[in-house]
């Protein structure tokens, strides 16, 4: 689920920061730059582990900065394909259960990756798994237990077109237009995980008694 991606990059230290070290500096920035940030076809960065090469840097006399390379280690969270994550329960639709880590919430269950006998009640928004007779809850916030099915990562970086459109001068219908290409586009997460319950030991710990 864990794992290091050691990456090269250019930090920019800014005067303020001259009187720390240079490890604490460079960490400072770079866990700006990456924490809580998705890395596309690497993960979701969860902070910088450590430092593990530095080369001297420059100070521009235009901004007075110091730019340094350096060579480190980020910490990624981007389980592999049939590895089995252990969630909670975040909401029910008619198309499936998101589920949430905690840290990650863009994991979901489409309908037909359910337990086999599953339906969607309306009234309770919640999916129930009929098993011999017994009507099994899946209730928000319950712990489950998932295997992954695949990944997906969407880039998120606006194109050129995306920015001439933006910058000329539209038409109401080119705004309303845009608008809702914009919302869709938001709806869309740049890093994805689809999961099942379709197995024995899956789904809520407590249909399992573990």
């Amino acid at each position: 689920m864990f794992w290091l991606a050691q990456v090269e990059d250019t930090v920019k230290i800014e005067p303020r920061n001259f009187g720390k070290s240079d490890n604490d500096a460079i960490t400072e920035v770079l866990n700006t730059k990456f924490a809580n940030k998705i890395v596309p076809d690497v993960g979701l960065c969860i902070c910088v582990h450590d430092i593990l090469e530095t080369v001297p840097g420059m100070i521009l006399h235009l901004d007075g900065c110091s730019y340094m390379k350096a060579k480190f280690r980020l910490i990624m969270f981007r389980p592999y394909v049939g590895e089995v994550l252990t969630g909670r329960v975040k909401s029910c639709s008619p198309a499936g259960v998101r589920v949430t880590l905690g840290f990650f919430d863009d994991i979901h269950i489409p309908a037909p990756a359910l337990q086999p006998g599953s339906e969607f009640d309306p009234a309770e928004q919640v999916w129930v798994w009929n098993y011999e007779g017994e009507k099994m809850y899946m209730d928000i916030e319950e712990p489950i237990r998932i295997r992954v099915l695949r990944e997906v990562f969407t880039d998120k970086t606006p194109t050129a077109d995306m920015a001439a459109t933006a910058g000329r001068r539209q038409s109401a219908a080119d705004t309303s237009a845009t608008s809702d290409l914009q919302a869709n586009s938001a709806k869309i997460p740049p890093y994805a995980l689809t999961c099942t319950i379709a197995e024995d030991g899956l789904g809520l710990l407590s249909w399992w008694g573990s």
